[in-house]
This record gives C-alpha cells, structure tokens and sequence, in this order.
C-alpha cells in the first residue's frame, strides 16, 4: 500500500502536556516513522510517515488525550523518505 508524509505544526495546549512523547508511543505502535518537536512558539511540529490509515490514526490518538488539548494544525503533504526507518523525539 501507498504510504504518505505530511508535516503537521500543532496549536493549542500541546507542550508540557506529553505531546511529543505520546506522538512516539502511538507511532511506534503503529509502525510509523518521522519525527516530533517542540517548537520557541509554543506549538508542536511532527512530521509523520506510513500508510494513510495509520497516519490518521494517530491523529486521532492524539486528539482524544485528556492533557492535550489542539486548538488549530497546519499541515502539508511531503515527499517519501524512504531511508527513515525509526520515530523520534528531537529536542
């Protein structure tokens, strides 16, 4: 199946809440890679790779967490990386 990549820059209460850390949770367990970073303006960059299903996923795992709350995200699609092969939390 097709996989996809997008970047996606979270608003809202999305730092100091586990964000990046459920992102890495919820990516590994689906057998997603990309990566996950808090940003200086308080919002939360995470660029996501797999299959469309999967990625969807994930966004709604992290839209239905009692801690964060996202209150806007702009996103755009990328091209494949097809070398990544892991999740990660940069700092």
């Amino acid at each position: 199946m097709t996989e996809i990549r997008k970047r996606l820059n979270f608003r809202g209460r999305v730092q100091g809440v586990g964000f990046r850390y459920k992102a890495k949770y919820l990516a590994k367990s689906l057998g997603l890679t990309g990566w996950v970073r808090n940003e200086y303006d308080g919002t939360v960059t995470l660029e996501i790779q797999g299959r469309p299903k999967l990625v969807d996923k994930m966004l709604h795992g992290l839209n239905h967490d009692s801690f964060i709350e996202i209150d806007w995200i702009d996103g755009k699609d990328l091209p494949v990386d097809e070398k990544e092969r892991s999740f990660q939390v940069r700092m």
